[in-house]
């Protein structure tokens, strides 16, 4: 592929997001009102529980099967350490940068969670359709390339659900008992003064026969071992939230795995002659609406970061190094290894997926999860913004590397 085609094939895709996220923010602009922040809350709630579940769960049933499975079982892995690794590189970024305690989830979040699917279903058709592509014809580089992507989205989607949202939302909770231990501090300050006062004023005259309170409560301080791991693993649940676990995306990942995975489901919803068709094809076109309803969204939320983000410099420059550099060339090194010991085949489309799962841009979903809790809205925003941004060059620098080492 010559270097100029390689250059549209890889910039065009982040382009499109750019300018989508454009239009997002003009909408959003007080004079337009048309995306305002209400407006945004009411469609993050329309894309968490219809429009991402629906285009997990389309994708995954009709690219998905059994033989399939059987020879991408590294790419769930993979994906898997690019969240744990992303999270090895943000807390690095946390503990040079010294971030507010508020934005370490979002931080963390950023630097785990790849764009895995939407990013991958523009780019993968894209390339595979320019001239002199190393991936063979067209069509069978679409239909297989849109097999790759569709699991990574899914794999993609239950990992940011489980992990990412629970991160978010712990750092965000501990913003507000944050808050609330200081106003609760000040009130009691207030209150023991004044009942000092109190005191001073009418203390009491004890006479010899008279014992202290504090004997009463000698009964209460030895607390059973057995109560208190399990006062601690009730606090572990709460924490990690395990009703999120199967948010709607995760439900959707499931529901497209059964109705890939087995054919007498497959063939009755899959296909021309599905008798069933009808409900794969709604699921399809709820689907669509989920990447263009992100990325408004995102670009609505840039307003409100122009506007008023405090974030540090150092903080974007940090996830910017970890998700641009620094994760590119250690999935070089695990996928160059896979393939050496025999755990990944030699189809170079596979190969280059694997590689594009390590350099993809944050995942826009964040901006939704942010939203959802309303803390870190503006700085996701500003991040996303300069991430997507770069991400043109950097894209299709690391194509290019990619693909030279796959052909």
């Amino acid at each position: 592929m010559a270097l100029l085609d390689l250059l549209v094939a890889a910039s065009m895709p982040v382009l499109k997001v750019l300018l989508v996220t454009a239009l997002g923010f003009l909408l959003a602009l007080d004079h337009i009102n048309v995306l305002g922040e209400d407006t945004r809350k009411h469609m993050n709630n329309i894309v968490f529980y219809v429009f991402n579940p629906a285009l997990v769960a389309s994708n995954l049933s009709r690219t998905i099967t059994f033989e399939s499975m059987t020879k991408l079982w590294f790419m769930p892995l993979n994906v898997l350490l690019t969240f744990i690794i992303g999270s090895v590189l943000g807390w690095i970024v946390l503990r040079i940068t010294t971030a507010p305690v508020h934005l370490r989830g979002l931080v963390l979040g950023c630097c785990a969670a790849g764009n895995m699917g939407n990013m991958l279903l523009i780019i993968i058709p894209a390339v595979c359709k320019e001239k002199g592509s190393p991936f063979g014809a067209p069509d069978s580089c679409r239909q297989y390339g849109l097999a790759y992507a569709s699991l990574s989205m899914a794999v993609g989607a239950v990992c940011l659900w489980s992990y990412v949202y629970n991160i978010v939302r712990i750092s965000s909770s501990n913003r507000s008992k944050e808050v609330e231990i200081n106003d609760s501090s000040v009130r009691k300050s207030s209150r023991e003064t004044s009942i000092s006062q109190k005191q001073i004023c009418e203390a009491p005259f004890f006479t010899l026969g008279d014992q202290l309170p504090y004997t009463r409560y000698e009964g209460k301080a030895q607390v059973a071992i057995l109560d208190n791991a399990k006062q601690h693993f009730g606090m572990l649940l709460r924490k990690m939230n395990l009703k999120r676990l199967f948010a709607p995306s995760t439900t959707g990942a499931i529901v497209g795995f059964i109705v890939g995975l087995v054919p007498q489901i497959q063939r009755s919803m899959i296909g021309d002659e599905a008798p069933l068709r009808v409900i794969q094809d709604s699921a399809s076109l709820l689907g669509d609406g989920a990447i263009p309803a992100i990325t408004l969204i995102m670009g609505g939320n840039l307003l409100k970061g122009i506007q008023g983000s405090a974030i540090h410099k150092s903080l974007i420059i940090g996830i910017i190094v970890a998700r641009y550099i620094a994760l590119p060339l250690i999935g070089i090194a695990i996928v160059k290894a896979a393939v050496h010991y025999g755990l990944v085949h030699g189809n170079p489309l596979y190969q280059f997926v694997l590689l594009l799962q390590f350099a993809v841009p944050p995942a826009m979903n964040i901006g939704t999860i942010t939203q959802l809790f309303g803390d870190g809205e503006s700085e996701c925003s500003v991040i996303l913004l300069w991430t997507y941004a770069l991400a043109s060059i950097s894209l299709t620098l690391w194509s290019a590397i990619f693909m030279w080492l796959v052909a």
